[in-house]
C-alpha cells in the first residue's frame, strides 16, 4: 500500500478505544471510520482520532471501503462480521474469540484465505516480554524437553455485559473468556505441538456443568496430552475467592529446566518471568512492561507493509479445536489431521 492504510474500528469500548490508541501509535496507518451502538463511545473514540467519521454501522463502514476493520463487538458477531469484511477485501482484526467454535472460526480462516487478507486476533498475552523470553527458551532447548505446562487465570471479578452469560451468544463461559488465553500460551510456546487427547471438567456456581444448557461455567479444568508425551493442565474461572484481583500463571517444566510467568501483587497487567535451575532462579524480566497494545500495533504495522495471509491465521483453528474439545463438543482426536 503506497498511502497509509484507512482503518475503521466496529465497537469502541475501553478495549476497543485501547487497540485504537496502540495502533496509531505506530504512524503506519490512520483511523477512517468509527462506528457504535453507544453515541457515547464513538464521540469518545473521536477523541483519541478526532479526523475519523463516525458512521451508522457495520454496513455503511464496509461500504466505505476501509483496508482493514478493528472488530470489538460481543463475541456473536465476531465470524459473521470477519467474514463479511473479508468478503470485501478488507483485512480483519478482532477481538478474541474468533468464533463461538471451531466451525466458526474455520469459516472465517477459510475467507481470509480465499480473500487473500490479512487476519488477526489479539491474543494479546502472546506479546508480552516474559512470554517471549520464555518461548525463546524453549526454541533454543534451553529447558530440554518440555514435558509439562501448568496455566492458570483465575479472576477475582465477572464479565459486566449480560451476553457474556448467554451460552448462545458468548459460546461459553470462563474458558472462552479466559482459558482461550491459556490454550493459546502453551501451543505457541511449545512451536503447536499436536494434541492428542483432551479432557476436562466444568463447573458452574460450584456445581457440575453436565448438560446444563442454560447456564456457562465459571470454574474449569482441562488436561491436554501431547503428541509428545507432554502434558498441558489449565484452569481458569470468574469471581474466585483468591485473595486478590487475580491469579495468572504459566510454568513450563523441561528436563534440563524450568520457566515460570506470574503476575505481580494479583495485578492484571504486572508480570515477571524466571528461569529455573534445580533450586536456583533468574529473574528474566520484571514489570513494568507496556504489552497490552502490542499485538493491536503489530497487526498495524504488518498491514502497512502489505501483508496478506499467512499460515499465522490457520494456527488460530488449533486452539479453537482444542476449546471444542473441552467443552465436549468434538472430540480432539475427530479433527482431520491437516486442520491440527
Amino acid at each position: 500500500m503506497s498511502a497509509r492504510p484507512r482503518l475503521g474500528f466496529l465497537g469502541v469500548g475501553w478495549i476497543g478505544r485501547h487497540r485504537m490508541k496502540a495502533m496509531l501509535g505506530t504512524g503506519l496507518v490512520e483511523a477512517a471510520f468509527i462506528a457504535d451502538a453507544s453515541p457515547e463511545a464513538a464521540e469518545a473514540a473521536r477523541e483519541v482520532a478526532p479526523k475519523a467519521e463516525i458512521v451508522a454501522g457495520f454496513d455503511e463502514m464496509l461500504d466505505l471501503a476501509p483496508d482493514g476493520i478493528v472488530i470489538a463487538t460481543p463475541s456473536a458477531m465476531h465470524a459473521e462480521q470477519s467474514i463479511r469484511a473479508l468478503e470485501r477485501k478488507v483485512a480483519v482484526f478482532c477481538q478474541k474469540p474468533l468464533g463461538r467454535t471451531a466451525t466458526e472460526v474455520r469459516a472465517v480462516v477459510e475467507a481470509a484465505r480465499r480473500a487473500d487478507r490479512l487476519l488477526a486476533v489479539d491474543l494479546s498475552y502472546r506479546y508480552t516480554t516474559g512470554m517471549n523470553l520464555i518461548r525463546d527458551a524453549v526454541r533454543a532447548g534451553e529447558l530440554g524437553r518440555v514435558f509439562a505446562a501448568d496455566l492458570v487465570f483465575h479472576n477475582a471479578y465477572g464479565p459486566d455485559k449480560p451476553w457474556f452469560y448467554d451460552p448462545a451468544l458468548s459460546g461459553g463461559g470462563c474458558v472462552m473468556d479466559l482459558g482461550i488465553h491459556l490454550v493459546d500460551l502453551a501451543l505457541w510456546a511449545l512451536d503447536f505441538p499436536r494434541v492428542l487427547d483432551v479432557s476436562s471438567t466444568l463447573l458452574a456456581g460450584g456445581q457440575p456443568l453436565a448438560a446444563r444448557t442454560n447456564v456457562v461455567e465459571d470454574y474449569a479444568v482441562a488436561t491436554l496430552e501431547l503428541e509428545s508425551g507432554a502434558v498441558i493442565r489449565i484452569a481458569c474461572s470468574w469471581r474466585l475467592q483468591a485473595g486478590c484481583d487475580a491469579v495468572i500463571s504459566a510454568d513450563l517444566h523441561g528436563t534440563e529446566g524450568g520457566a515460570s510467568f506470574r503476575n505481580v501483587g494479583g495485578s492484571f497487567y504486572d508480570f515477571r518471568a524466571e528461569r529455573f535451575r534445580g533450586t536456583a532462579r533468574e529473574t528474566l524480566t520484571d514489570p513494568p512492561d507496556e504489552w497490552g497494545g502490542r499485538a493491536a500495533a503489530d497487526w498495524a504495522r504488518r498491514l502497512a507493509e502489505g501483508a496478506r495471509f499467512d499460515g499465522s491465521a490457520e494456527r488460530l483453528l488449533e486452539s479453537a479445536l482444542v476449546l471444542d474439545a473441552i467443552y465436549g463438543r468434538v472430540p480432539i482426536t475427530s479433527a482431520a489431521p491437516e486442520a491440527r
